[in-house]
Formats: C-alpha cells, sequence, structure tokens
C-alpha cells in the first residue's frame, strides 16, 4: 500500500461517519451571508479591520462580564484578568529601563494559558493559533517579575519570495528538507509602556533571537536551527527597521484577506464539508503520512499527526469563495508587508543551500546571549528613544491591556481604542 492509497482508505472510513447537511441551508444562502459580511468589512482600514477582529475575538472568548451569584450579587466573571494587568512591567522613571534583567521562560502547558491571556490582551493583533511546529516564552524582569512581553516561534512560510530569492533557494530541496532549518517569529509582543516609551518591539525581536530561544527549538525539534523569518503587521515599515541583525529582504506582494465572524466560518466549513468531503477531508482532517523502515527490514507506513496541508484556513476560504464566484474586491485588499530574515550564522544561506552539510562548519554570526542583545537594546535603541519623548513631552508610562473591551459596544471600542492600533 503507498501513501496515496493510505490516504483514500483513511477518507473514506471518515465520510462514512459523516451526518447529512441541512437542507435548509443552500448555496445561494450561505453566498448571501459571505457576501453581506464581507460588504461590511471591505470598508475598513487596515487598523480599522485589526481592531475589528480584537474586538470579535474578545466577545466571542469572554461573552458574559458579570454574573449573579447564589446570594444575588452581581460579580466580575473576570476579575482574575486585574492580576495579569498588575503585573506588567511599569517604570517609576525614565531611567528604569536600564535596571531590566530579561528571563526568557519557556511555556510548558500549565504556562501556555497564561501566555495565551497576555496574548490576547496585549495586542491588538488576534490571538490565531498556528497549525505546526511552535514554541511559546514569556519574558519577564528578573528583578521585579513583571511582565515584559511574549514570544512565539512557529513553523517557517514555505514560501517568501524575497527570502527565498535571498537565499538562493531551490523549491525541491525547500520544501522536502530545509524549511525545517527556519522559523519564523508568529509573535514578538512587548508590553505597554515598554513598547512605546522604551522601543520595547525592539528589544523582544532581539531577544527572539538569542541563544536561549536557539537552544530551545533545537532540543524540542532536532534541526539546527539558523534562519529567522518574520514580517511587519501594518505596512513595509516596522519595529524591524534598522534593527541589528534583521534585515529587510523586500515585501509581500499579497494582500489582506478578510476574514468573516467564526459564526459564518462554522457556515463555510460545514458547506464546504457536504458539498466537497474530499477536500474538507484534506484540510481539516488528514495527517501527514510518513514512510519508515520496520525492525523486519520492510517499510511500514504511520503519521506524524501533523496537518495534511500548510494554511488550510485561508486556502478552504480561497476554496469556497471561488466555487460560491464572491466577487474579488470583497475578499481582499492591497496591502504590502516587510519581509525580514535574520541569519544566526554568516554561512546560514550556503547551509539552507545545502552547499555546506555539516553544522558544524556553521559561524556564529553575532553574540546571541541574552546579555549581549539586552546590552544593545539599552545603548543603541532605549535610550535615544526615552529621550527623544521627554524632550517632546510625549513620554508615558500608560499601559494597554483590553480587558475592557469585554461587554463593550462595537462604536464604543472604535471611539477609545483605533488611535492605538499598531501602538
Amino acid at each position: 500500500m503507498n501513501k496515496q492509497e493510505r490516504l483514500n482508505i483513511e477518507f473514506d472510513s471518515w465520510n462514512k461517519l459523516q451526518t447529512p447537511f441541512s437542507n435548509n441551508v443552500s448555496s445561494e444562502h450561505v453566498k448571501e451571508i459571505i457576501i453581506k459580511e464581507l460588504e461590511f468589512l471591505s470598508k475598513m482600514s487596515v487598523e480599522e479591520y485589526t481592531l475589528y477582529r480584537k474586538w470579535q475575538e474578545i466577545q466571542y472568548k469572554y461573552p458574559i462580564k458579570h454574573s449573579i451569584d447564589v446570594f444575588g450579587d452581581i460579580y466580575d466573571e473576570y476579575a482574575f484578568l486585574k492580576e495579569y494587568k498588575k503585573r506588567i512591567w511599569i517604570p517609576k522613571a525614565p531611567e528604569d529601563f536600564k535596571k531590566i534583567e530579561p528571563e526568557i521562560i519557556l511555556c510548558d502547558n500549565k504556562r501556555v494559558r497564561e501566555w495565551n491571556i497576555l496574548r490576547t490582551f496585549t495586542h491588538t493583533m488576534i490571538n490565531n493559533s498556528n497549525i505546526g511546529r511552535q514554541i511559546f516564552f514569556i519574558v519577564i524582569d528578573r528583578k521585579t517579575k513583571k511582565y515584559l512581553g511574549i514570544l512565539c516561534l512557529s513553523s517557517d512560510f514555505l514560501d517568501l519570495t524575497p527570502r527565498d530569492d535571498y537565499i538562493g533557494w531551490d523549491r525541491k530541496s525547500k520544501t522536502e528538507r530545509m524549511i525545517n532549518y527556519t522559523a519564523i517569529g508568529s509573535t514578538i509582543v512587548p508590553t505597554q509602556p515598554l513598547g512605546y516609551s522604551f522601543v520595547g518591539g525592539k528589544f523582544l525581536a532581539l531577544l527572539l533571537l538569542s541563544k536561549t530561544v536557539e537552544d530551545c527549538w533545537n532540543n524540542k525539534y532536532g534541526k539546527k536551527l539558523v534562519g529567522i523569518t518574520t514580517t511587519s503587521l501594518y505596512s513595509s515599515y516596522s519595529q524591524y527597521q534598522n534593527l541589528s541583525y534583521w534585515n529587510k529582504r523586500g515585501h509581500s506582494e499579497g494582500t489582506i484577506k478578510f476574514e468573516p465572524s467564526k459564526e459564518t466560518v462554522n457556515l463555510i466549513r460545514s458547506w464546504l464539508k457536504h458539498n466537497y468531503p474530499r477536500e474538507y477531508f484534506e484540510w481539516y482532517v488528514g495527517t501527514r503520512i510518513k514512510e519508515k523502515e520496520s525492525i523486519f527490514g520492510d517499510s511500514v507506513l504511520y503519521t506524524n499527526g501533523q496537518p495534511l496541508k500548510r494554511d488550510h484556513k485561508q486556502r478552504s476560504l480561497s476554496f469556497v469563495y471561488n466555487k460560491l464566484n464572491i466577487p474579488r474586491e470583497l475578499i481582499e485588499t492591497n496591502h504590502q508587508r516587510g519581509i525580514y530574515f535574520c541569519t544566526l550564522f554568516e554561512n546560514t544561506c550556503e547551509f539552507l543551500r545545502e552547499e555546506i552539510t555539516d553544522a558544524n562548519q556553521l559561524k556564529r554570526r553575532f553574540d546571541n546571549s541574552v546579555e549581549a542583545l539586552t546590552d544593545l537594546w539599552k545603548e543603541k535603541y532605549a535610550i535615544k528613544r526615552v529621550n527623544k519623548l521627554i524632550e517632546e513631552n510625549r513620554y508615558s508610562t500608560e499601559t494597554l491591556f483590553y480587558s475592557d473591551l469585554i461587554g463593550l459596544s462595537w462604536e464604543d471600542t472604535k471611539k477609545k481604542y483605533l488611535k492605538e492600533v499598531g501602538r
């Protein structure tokens, strides 16, 4: 039995267990709902759309702000969130940033919940989980135990033309082997006011390159991490601009694809499962099938649990939009993102091109100890930023924590936070 035959058997077994789709939900009805929602979203600016998705996320995850206990008293359903806000680093004086000693904490299963709360409430971008390899870090100040930010390193984008052209990557080599030697900084989020007043985004981006993070990745996945990718969020200009060790390799030619609400996405998935079960199975159910030699010397097939297809969510939405003839102008908007790539070694590109195959031949490009990267941030970036803000009377110790979006209307959210997007 080959891999395709094994996949066919798994699909047939899964498909027999599926229940029929509701006859009351026609393709025309699904199309009408999609168009109505996309028409609303497509009129928004990038910043407004970003905030809207954050607002939707919080309303979905935290639907009730207050509850009534058995005694009839009203209590705050999410009072525990205040404790997280209290633990955010806030300086007593502008020069306090000089005292910071970061500690990068690798999250175990217990601390991933803590990471997710910080990710949801300290940054405007929606907290979307990635599929594939990923490791999470919480960064605190060693002395005060206060939060400085969060990091996540994930499976790299398979195709980024400017990065791939810079490396000189052969597509077959990249896809089948070498993409696993790079990763992407999918989350680089400082808390506020560290981000605004002390360019904390640059600080966290430098810490992502640290030996601490590198070793954690190597130990977990057994592949030498030699390069890290990231992209800017809102435009081709970002916190990575002119940042040591991060080199801009161009910008994406892609677009922002407007994503409907969870209710609409669930409806789309149900329609897809009913009308195109094979495509649904390969995007949402199937896992990769590998081949290995058994103890008897013959070849056996097994699944490693990884999704069969990359980027399944966007692929499935694009597929459904095409089948339902959704107008292209409602689906996406032109939006360039800067593409940045850090080579951890002087000969990273040669390694990725497989011109050298021995990892022992890699030559360290820079001192990536936490101490060296912290000193670089303090001396080259933070001091200039805080002095400039003080001189311009713009220095701020205001924090940013979105817990007050719970139960808040969209109009009130816009009035209060639209100006903060990208901060």
